[in-house]
């Protein structure tokens, strides 16, 4: 795979090539951004998957829906409907793609959209009667035809975009450089104990793809993902220490499973590996059962809004998990209330 990836290095420099004169068509006016009147924080990566993007719109989603009236929009990966959707009580996750309708489960109170054309999908969240105060964009840095008003660059601290080269070579979407229209990188997956030199290192090599700025705004924060100690369900919960005695089946269908995996495995259990955003068909679920009889599965939530309607409900579980700052979490929210709130002020 690594040869295969070397010798395709020419695709990518052409790749590069195409991605840098979209984005300075862009730059330059060119091509046609627009603007909204209202905030629009747009999250996503350099990077091909694997970021953490959904936990990290989680969080933005309790940090601001107590105080606004907050929507979604995602272009609804891999959903098998077209056009722009809001979700209701007809949604799943065929209609909305895994991630958005994992959004509408777990908070009723916001609005959850899909449409592959965001400016339309503002649009028509804007021509509800029910109107945004907030639109969460979900993975849509490179989406150039909307002007989001803050922009949040996700990199893993195992692969950061610094480090990485273009695609096919390597697993950036544009060039490094393309960093410089964010307002704040946020460093995900950290190990829970970085230490403060390990942060300014990654901080300075960081800085150097940023524009320059004339305050002393922090803009490059360190997270990490928190698993939960209890295993859910409609109907129960079990919490991980005696699900560690139990044998049981771990499924996953996420970009990057390995955390999950070592986080729950004991003994001798099965792990089941699926593609990331993967579609369960009947076979599939024939094979999982096959494996689980008389077992416990717990899968991720991603996963579970896609398997609880094929599998017993008595047998599927599924683990949270969150979005945690290292340190200066006080910091992100305040930098993140005063764009909202001072955007809704000058509107």
């Amino acid at each position: 795979m690594i040869l295969l990836r070397k010798i395709l290095f020419p695709f990518a420099i052409l790749y590069g090539l195409i991605t840098s004169i979209r984005n300075y068509l862009y730059d330059k006016g060119i091509l046609k951004s627009y603007s909204f009147d209202i905030p629009i924080i747009a999250v996503g990566n350099l990077s091909v998957g694997g970021t953490g993007k959904t936990p990290q719109i989680e969080y933005l989603i309790r940090l601001l829906s107590p105080t606004y009236k907050v929507a979604t929009l995602s272009r609804g990966y891999k959903r098998k409907s077209e056009g722009f959707v809001l979700a209701d009580a007809h949604a799943n996750a065929a209609l909305l793609g895994d991630e958005p309708f994992q959004y509408y489960k777990k908070f009723p109170e916001i609005q959850v959209a899909v449409d592959v054309d965001r400016k339309n999908g503002i649009e028509q969240l804007l021509s509800q009667s029910s109107k945004p105060e907030v639109i969460l964009l979900d993975d849509a840095y490179q989406h150039r035809k909307v002007k989001a008003g803050f922009y949040i660059l996700l990199t893993a601290y195992d692969d950061l975009f610094c480090d990485d080269f273009m695609l096919p070579t390597g697993n950036l979407r544009e060039s490094r450089s393309g960093a410089k229209r964010a307002n704040m990188i946020i460093v995900t997956k950290c190990p829970s104990n970085i230490s403060e030199l390990a942060q300014e290192e990654i901080r300075t090599k960081l800085m150097r793809f940023l524009v320059p700025r004339n305050d002393n705004t922090k803009v490059v924060f360190f997270s990490f993902v928190d698993y939960d100690d209890t295993v859910y369900n409609d109907n129960e919960s079990l919490h991980v220490d005696k699900l560690k005695s139990k044998e049981k089946v771990l499924l996953a269908g996420i970009a990057k499973p390995k955390p999950f995996f070592e986080y729950l495995q004991s003994g001798d259990d099965e792990l089941m590996k699926f593609p990331d955003h993967h579609h369960f068909t009947e076979s599939d679920i024939l094979t999982i059962k096959s494996q689980a009889v008389d077992k416990i599965i717990v899968t991720t939530e991603k996963d579970f809004v896609r398997l609880d309607a094929e599998i017993l409900k008595k047998q599927l579980f599924y683990l949270p998990i969150k979005s945690k700052f290292v340190n200066e979490q006080a910091v992100f929210d305040k930098t993140i209330l005063n764009y909202v709130g001072t955007c809704s002020r000058n509107r």
